[in-house]
């Protein structure tokens, strides 16, 4: 098959992971199975072995110039200890639909910050669609739901968020690094890197996973977390971008929302409410208008 033909399934599959990934892990905290911070002492240390295993079989040497040691430092905080800590506590306490629009608001960032930092020009259609994707994402956050735990949607929203910065701070920090080095070696060192920071805040949580009360869905919910919703759609997400640009491969960050919505529709009966859709509809305009080249820009 085609080399280009398989990145596109890779990048439809990464993100068709990363939406299975959403439902699962509501599936196991909602259900007293895993709380957050120990699921991602799993998520990470699984993912740690499997990378160094992969060294095993598979030996790259590379040695990280001393000058790109702190960078490393940074990617491994902001994009597997921050982002991944936020994320999984956020989604613990928000709706599945809520997380999976509000990490849209990633790309746009992204756009914001280079604008700022790379001096790159900020057109009157990119500010409109800045204005536009946070707006469906303050729509997602004030709305009022009739539900009991209302603070814990708005602070799990609020963490979503800090995640979705936190890994704009990364995809920023990380592209030198995958430019200069192997990307898998530099995976493996986030990852190993990434758990020393995660350890201590999830340590108890994950000595308290009842392992014994799991379930086959159960234990398929976690593998699908560790092993397709991470370790997979990492080296998936790497093989796209290689193959077919960074901007192609986050053009299917568009596609995961959706694929979240459907699951988390059939599997845990969310509802869709027009609040939601309004929001859709709003950080899809914004991130079409600060994603497109326009003449006047």
């Amino acid at each position: 098959m085609n080399q280009k033909i398989l990145a596109h399934i890779a990048l439809i599959f990464t993100n068709i992971f990363f939406a299975i990934n959403i439902s699962a892990v509501k599936h196991l905290t909602n259900h007293q199975l895993a709380q957050p911070f120990g699921l991602n002492v799993v998520r990470v240390g699984v993912c740690v072995l499997l990378f160094w295993l992969w060294y095993l079989i598979k030996p790259v040497n590379i040695k990280i110039d001393k000058r790109d040691r702190l960078r490393l430092f940074l990617c491994a905080i902001t994009g597997i200890a921050i982002n991944q800590m936020f994320f999984l506590k956020g989604l613990s306490l928000t709706y599945p639909i809520h997380a999976a629009l509000l990490l849209l608001i990633t790309p746009i960032l992204i756009v914001f910050i280079a604008s700022w930092i790379l001096k790159e020009k900020l057109g009157l259609f990119k500010l409109l669609g800045l204005a536009l994707g946070f707006s469906g994402a303050l729509v997602l956050i004030l709305a009022k739901n009739k539900v009991t735990n209302n603070n814990h949607i708005l602070l799990g929203d609020l963490f979503i968020i800090i995640n979705a910065i936190s890994y704009t701070a990364y995809f920023i920090l990380v592209k030198p690094l995958m430019l200069k080095y192997n990307p898998i070696v530099i995976l493996r060192w986030l990852f190993t890197i990434g758990l020393v920071f995660v350890l201590p805040f999830g340590w108890i949580e994950f000595t308290q996973i009842p392992w014994l009360k799991y379930t086959p869905v159960d234990l398929i919910s976690i593998t699908s977390i560790v092993i397709t919703g991470t370790f997979f759609a990492y080296l998936f997400n790497l093989y796209g971008i290689k193959s077919l640009g960074a901007s192609i491969a986050g053009f299917y960050i568009y596609t995961q929302p959706i694929f979240a919505a459907l699951i988390a529709i059939f599997l845990l009966h969310e509802d869709l409410a027009l609040y939601k859709i309004l929001a859709a509809v709003l950080i899809f305009s914004g991130l079409y208008l600060a994603t497109k080249q326009f003449k006047n820009d």
